[in-house]
């Protein structure tokens, strides 16, 4: 019966016998194996070096390209392209005109009660040459300043978007007045609300 069980599984698998036969081919006299075992170990030594050297240097391409290591970090780039940018758009040149000091009625709030600014502003231009310019144009430059600082009320004057604000418009307001000339900025030395 046992012998009918092994028929049986002999029967079912195949395979077993060919590994007897492998085994057995293993075993003999071996001269053509061997030599082919030594054809095949040159081939898996490299096989076994090259592969993870690859994987190493892929992952390690991998992590420099998206700036994980080496190299600088997108913030790092940006932030030397910025200063790069600025350096190139400030002039060696500025010169500073100092705008008279302006004392205004401002509107009426809400509850009927009206307010006074007073302002000091300074405008940034490029090179002295143009504070002459600015000069000759004090009068208009007053005039729609205070034309346009008139219409203001206290509320829109408060916090750092009201002065903001403020500065965005005097600043346009130079600039058509002294167009072409460019006003570069608005600078504030005294905002006084009482």
């Amino acid at each position: 019966m046992a012998e009918e069980e092994k028929k049986d599984d002999a029967q079912k698998d195949p395979s077993a016998e060919e590994n007897k036969g492998t085994a057995a081919g293993e075993n003999g006299d071996g001269d053509g194996d061997e030599a082919g075992a030594k054809k095949k170990s040159p081939l898996k030594m490299i096989l076994i070096i090259a592969v993870p050297i690859l994987l190493i240097g892929g992952v390690l391409a991998g992590l420099y390209f998206t700036g994980i290591i080496g190299g600088e970090s997108e913030e790092e780039k940006k932030a030397a392209a910025e200063a790069k940018k600025k350096e190139e758009e400030t002039p060696k040149d500025l010169a500073y005109y100092n705008v008279p000091d302006l004392l205004i009625n401002l509107k009426a709030s809400d509850k009927g009660r009206g307010s006074f600014l007073k302002l000091s502003v300074i405008l940034e231009v490029e090179g002295e040459a143009n504070i002459a310019v600015l000069n000759t144009l004090k009068p208009r430059i007053v005039d729609q300043f205070q034309v346009y600082l008139r219409e203001l009320r206290v509320e829109d004057l408060q916090g750092s978007a009201g002065i903001h604000r403020l500065r965005e418009e005097l600043l346009s307001r130079a600039n058509q007045i002294s167009a072409p000339l460019k006003v570069r900025d608005v600078l504030f030395k005294d905002v006084l609300v009482q």
